[in-house]
C-alpha cells in the first residue's frame, strides 16, 4: 500500500510542479513585458525592483490552486485510461487511500494560501498603490500604462491609448477640480508636464465640454493649454481594506461591528446605520474572499481526482477542458459575490462560500462513485 501511495503521490507532485511552472510563466508574461518597458523608459531601477518583488508572489494565489486542479485531473485520468484504477479496485484498494497524500499536500497548500492571501497579497497591493502615489508626472507616467483609466491623481481621471515619452495620444481627461461641474477634454495628442503641484496639458485637436462656467457648451480648438491646479498635492496613499493584513482586518471588522451597533436610525439608504452596515459587509466580504481563494486548493483536488477518473481518456486536452470548466465556475462565483460586497442585505460574506460548498457536495457524490 505504501509503495502504491508513493507512486501516486510522486506522479501527482511531478505534474503539480510542471503545471505550477507553466501557469506561473503564463501569468507573469504580461508582468515581465511591463517591467521591461519600465526599464527601457528610464523608470528608476529601485521602483521597478520593488514593483517586481511584490507582483510575482501575488500570482501564487492563482497558480497553486490551478496547478493542483490540473495535476489531479491529468494524473487520475491517465491512471484510469491505463486501467490502473481498475487494477486497484480489483485488489481492494480504496480510492481515498490513494488520494490521501495528494489531499494532505492540498491541505498544506491551503494553509500556505491563507498566509499568501492575508499577508503577502495585501502587502503587495499596498506597495503597488503607494508606488503609484509617489509618481510625479516627470518620472511617474512611465509607470502609468496606456489603455486603462488612471485615477491615481486626485480630482482627475486620465485615459490615453498610446504614449511616446510625455506625448499622449487619443487622450481623454475628466477634470473634477471645479466643484460646480466636471469638464471632459478629448484630444488627438497632448504634451503633459508639471509645474509645482499643477498639471499642465498642451492639447492639440481637442474638444472641451464645457469650456468654463460662463460657457457651458462644447468648444473645439486646434490647440489649447489646460492647467489643473493642485492635482499632484497628494503624495501619500490612503490605505484601503485590500491592504489590511490578517490581524488588521480582524480589528477593522470588530470596529465596523461596533459602529453598526452605535449607529442610530433605520437602514434607509444614506442613513448612518445604512453606511455602517455597508462598510461592514464590504470588509467582511473581502476577508471571506481570501479564505475562499485559499480553500480552492483542497476543493480542486477533491473534485479533480474523481472527475479525472470519470473522464477515462488519455488526451490531455480533455483534462485541461475539465480543469478550465471547474476553475472558471469557482472563480466566477467569487467574482459575482464580490461585486455584491456593498449590498449588505444580500449577505455576500456568506454567499461567497457557495463554490466551496458546491465543491464539497460534488466531491461527496463523485468520490463514493469511484471507491
Amino acid at each position: 500500500m505504501k509503495t502504491l501511495q508513493r507512486y501516486v503521490f510522486g506522479s501527482f507532485l511531478t505534474s503539480f510542479f510542471l503545471a505550477f511552472l507553466v501557469l506561473s510563466f503564463v501569468l507573469t508574461i504580461g508582468l515581465m513585458v511591463q517591467i521591461v518597458s519600465y526599464i527601457l523608459s528610464g523608470v528608476p531601477i529601485e521602483l521597478v525592483g520593488r514593483f517586481a518583488l511584490v507582483c510575482f508572489p501575488e500570482t501564487m494565489q492563482w497558480t497553486i490552486p490551478l496547478a493542483l486542479l490540473v495535476s489531479s485531473v491529468l494524473v487520475f485520468s491517465r491512471m484510469s485510461a491505463d486501467s490502473e484504477i481498475a487494477a486497484m479496485r480489483a485488489c481492494g484498494v480504496n480510492l481515498l487511500s490513494v488520494m490521501r497524500w495528494p489531499l494532505v499536500f492540498a491541505a498544506s497548500m491551503t494553509l500556505l494560501g491563507l498566509f499568501i492571501n492575508n499577508e503577502i497579497v495585501p502587502r503587495g497591493h499596498e506597495i503597488r498603490r503607494s508606488l503609484a502615489k509617489r509618481i510625479t508626472v516627470g518620472s511617474g507616467l512611465e509607470l502609468l500604462e496606456p489603455g486603462r483609466v488612471i485615477d491615481d491623481f486626485p480630482k482627475m481621471k486620465i485615459y490615453f491609448s498610446s504614449r511616446e515619452g510625455n506625448w499622449l495620444h487619443n487622450l481623454i481627461v475628466l477634470d473634477q477640480s471645479n466643484p460646480k461641474f466636471d469638464r471632459e477634454i478629448t484630444a488627438k495628442k497632448a504634451l503633459i508636464s508639471s509645474e509645482g503641484r499643477d498639471l499642465c496639458l498642451d492639447l492639440y485637436n481637442l474638444t472641451v465640454d464645457p469650456m468654463d462656467e460662463a460657457h457651458p457648451g462644447m468648444a473645439r480648438a486646434a490647440r489649447y493649454q489646460h492647467r489643473i491646479e493642485n492635482v499632484l498635492k497628494s503624495g501619500k496613499y490612503k490605505r484601503k481594506e485590500k491592504d489590511f493584513r490578517f490581524f488588521e482586518m480582524m480589528s477593522a471588522i470588530s470596529r465596523a461591528k461596533d459602529s453598526v451597533k452605535k449607529a442610530t436610525g433605520t437602514t434607509k439608504k444614506g442613513s448612518e446605520k445604512y453606511l455602517a452596515k455597508r462598510y461592514l459587509s464590504d470588509i467582511q466580504t473581502e476577508f471571506q474572499k481570501r479564505w475562499v481563494f485559499a480553500f480552492a486548493s483542497i476543493c480542486f483536488v477533491l473534485v479533480g481526482a474523481p472527475l479525472g477518473i470519470r473522464a477515462q481518456r488519455k488526451e490531455s486536452s480533455i483534462g485541461m477542458a475539465i480543469s478550465l470548466g471547474v476553475a472558471l465556475s469557482y472563480y466566477m462565483v467569487i467574482i459575482l459575490m464580490s461585486s455584491l460586497s456593498k449590498n449588505f442585505r444580500a449577505q455576500p460574506e456568506f454567499l461567497i462560500w457557495i463554490p466551496v460548498l458546491v465543491c464539497m457536495l460534488l466531491a461527496s457524490y463523485l468520490i463514493p462513485k469511484n471507491l
